[in-house]
């Protein structure tokens, strides 16, 4: 299904690009599902109120990853963190972006995240890049992913289309 939508700045977006007003035709490309990267079962599945307006985006400060077989470890690695070393019940992002230009569904557009505390979780999708940007933005391959994630999110009715991307430092 194409759709045309406009993505729109958001403050915090400019050094990545996401959120850069642009026109496009949106193709919402496959997203990895939890099948399909292995995830453990989730323990919570709290409703996320749809359309969020914000999108937080951090890093996971992991290993990156720039393959499929990779990235698939890696999103396994990351939940692993979450539910073993920090106790939470599920990976905290609804969705991670590897370097192989693919999207990994962690919690998904319908389940409330974990990944900025209580007053942004609720209205906010949690994106996160698998690997560590302190020194270096992730690469455009992994960049183009996210923006592909917003604009299918916008033309699916699960993003606003004023919607705006906030650094997770920011929130």
């Amino acid at each position: 299904m194409t759709r045309r939508c406009v993505l729109l700045p958001g403050p915090s977006s400019a050094v990545l690009g996401l959120g850069a007003a642009q026109e496009a035709s949106v193709s919402c490309i496959p997203i990895v599902p939890r099948r399909g990267w292995k995830a453990l079962t989730s323990e919570r599945n709290q409703r996320l109120r749809r359309p969020v307006r914000y999108a937080v985006v951090s890093h996971a400060a992991g290993s990156a990853c720039d393959t499929p077989a990779s990235c698939l470890k890696q999103v396994q690695n990351v939940q692993h963190y979450h539910v073993r070393t920090l106790g939470g019940c599920d990976v905290g992002y609804n969705f991670l972006m590897g370097e192989d230009r693919l999207q990994y569904e962690g919690r998904g557009w319908n389940t409330l995240g974990a990944h900025s505390g209580p007053t942004w979780n609720p209205i906010s999708l949690g994106i996160s890049f698998m690997g560590n940007y302190m020194d270096r933005v992730p690469p455009p391959r992994a960049i183009r992913a996210a923006q592909s994630l917003l604009a299918c999110g916008v033309a699916q009715g699960f993003l606003t289309p004023s919607y705006e991307v906030k650094g997770h430092r920011d929130v």
